[in-house]
């Protein structure tokens, strides 16, 4: 990485729950580029405050994730149609004071269900009611899933989510008795299993696990959350929230620099972001 300088260009990330993830990224590839950049994360309870120094100070480009995904669609100049459509944004390109918003969440989900090859025909069941569960169910609408649930305890936001693509929305788990239909392909889209207080949760239990072909756990730190520990013991294939988080991270690098990355080069930057985690969880 060059030496701190007044020509260095700066992006940020905004989290309720920052990790090291986005910073080792980003800041990886910045340096096998040579490119005159910085990446920092940060957390906030003044999302306003934060979004005007993004303005103020020329910082180059903001990932955004929970809780501020909503937040910041009225902060910012020009909201893209990838954010548009599902109401929730998660990059912020700042172009000499002007905040254009998009959602790369959405483009890695979508990405990952044409790479794995799941089946439209297959029954979804989706937990979770915030941003990254909007991106979500509105991959899974524009892959031509018709049979989704969402299963989610606020039930304003997740009827909402729901009736707005034609999906059926539950408050509490639906039967998972011999005589109602498996769910072939599990989805988490909550913190449950994130690193801190919902750490050793599982998103969904077992007999839902049992009955499913493919979970897909959003979580990205840990990438082995208890669901995916139990997903793969119960042979089931998995989907982490590693590959979403490498994915969505190259195209919002991709936007703040205008370099393009090769596969092999999100690759080794997300292999890099993840030496750290796991150097904390022998430690821990």
């Amino acid at each position: 990485m060059p030496i701190l300088n007044k020509d260095m260009s700066v992006c940020i990330s905004l989290a309720g729950r920052p990790s090291n993830l986005g910073t080792r990224f980003h800041n990886f590839l910045y340096d096998e580029l040579g490119l005159n950049y910085l990446y920092k994360a940060f957390t906030t309870d003044d999302i306003e405050g934060a979004v005007r120094g993004i303005r103020a100070l020329g910082i180059r480009g903001c990932s955004v994730s929970m809780p501020f995904k909503e937040a910041v669609i009225p902060l910012v100049d020009v909201v893209e149609e990838s954010a548009a459509a599902i109401e929730s944004v998660n990059t912020i390109v700042n172009d000499g004071g002007v905040l254009t918003a998009s959602n790369t969440d959405y483009e890695a989900i979508a990405q990952l269900i044409d790479e794995h090859g799941l089946d439209p025909a297959q029954r979804v069941l989706v937990r979770g009611s915030g941003g990254m569960a909007k991106a979500v169910v509105a991959a899974f609408r524009g892959a031509g899933f018709g049979d989704l649930t969402v299963v989610a305890r606020n039930e304003a936001a997740g009827r909402a989510l729901a009736e707005r693509y034609g999906y059926g929305w539950v408050g509490e788990d639906p039967p998972t008795d011999a005589a109602a239909p498996a769910f072939e392909l599990l989805v988490n889209v909550t913190p449950l299993g994130m690193h801190g207080a919902d750490a050793a949760a599982l998103a969904f239990t077992a007999p839902f696990i049992e009955r499913a072909s493919t979970v897909f756990d959003v979580v990205a730190f840990p990438a082995e959350t208890p669901l995916v520990v139990a997903a793969r013991a119960a042979g089931a294939r998995v989907i982490s929230g590693a590959e979403v988080i490498a994915l969505q991270a190259a195209r919002q690098f991709e936007r703040y620099t205008g370099v393009p990355l090769t596969r092999e080069q999100v690759e080794r930057a997300s292999a890099f972001s993840r030496q750290e985690e796991g150097v904390n969880a022998a430690l821990g």
